[in-house]
């Protein structure tokens, strides 16, 4: 069974009919204006789910004059490192939405910590290299997922209804309905 919604953002949701109960995977490409989009976060709506098992501590480096990776999504109360393996001081702060904090100025091989202990996006900077930016996003659900170079994405869930949520750096943040069951394949695309 295939159904299209034609609304702001073009949304097809395929339904595999060998669905088990138990278990289904969501899958998708992100567009914009017809271009697949790398680095788009995607969660589904489930705050009091299992806490799932322990993951190892993510890392948001700073090398070459850039944060590595430039998008980053965590979950609710996951604390992220923060090293500085390039050859120069860094800064790394967040002063607007998110998760504020201001790391101060570290040296090459220092590592902070932040616990991103609340939903939001959190556009990160350096104070000492302006060109410098990236994000961390923390979702309250343990069923999320960042698309690849591709566009592509996937998450593995329960079979269910959920409301999606889907975010990209400078788009409007795109929310849904989708049931999971089998694979299902969720398209999503900004204008």
């Amino acid at each position: 069974m295939r159904t299209c919604f034609p609304v702001v953002l073009a949304l097809c949701v395929t339904a595999a009919t060998t669905a088990s109960a138990a278990e289904g995977e969501l899958r998708g490409v992100a567009r914009t204006a017809g271009r697949t989009e790398p680095n788009v976060v995607f969660w589904l709506d489930v705050p009091s789910g299992p806490s799932g098992a322990t993951a190892p501590e993510p890392v948001l480096d700073q090398r070459n004059l850039q944060f590595f990776p430039q998008v980053l999504v965590v979950r609710v109360g996951t604390t992220v490192k923060f090293p500085n393996t390039d050859r120069v001081f860094h800064n790394v702060f967040s002063f607007k939405d998110g998760k504020q904090f201001d790391l101060g100025v570290y040296p090459v091989g220092a590592v902070k910590h932040v616990r991103f202990d609340r939903p939001g996006v959190s556009r990160l900077f350096c104070n000492i290299h302006p060109k410098m930016a990236a994000y961390v996003v923390a979702v309250d659900s343990p069923y999320f997922a960042m698309s690849d170079e591709r566009g592509a994405f996937s998450i593995q869930a329960p079979a269910g209804t959920y409301t999606y949520h889907a975010w990209r750096a400078g788009g409007p943040m795109l929310n849904g309905s989708v049931t999971v069951g089998g694979a299902t394949t969720l398209d999503i695309q900004w204008p």
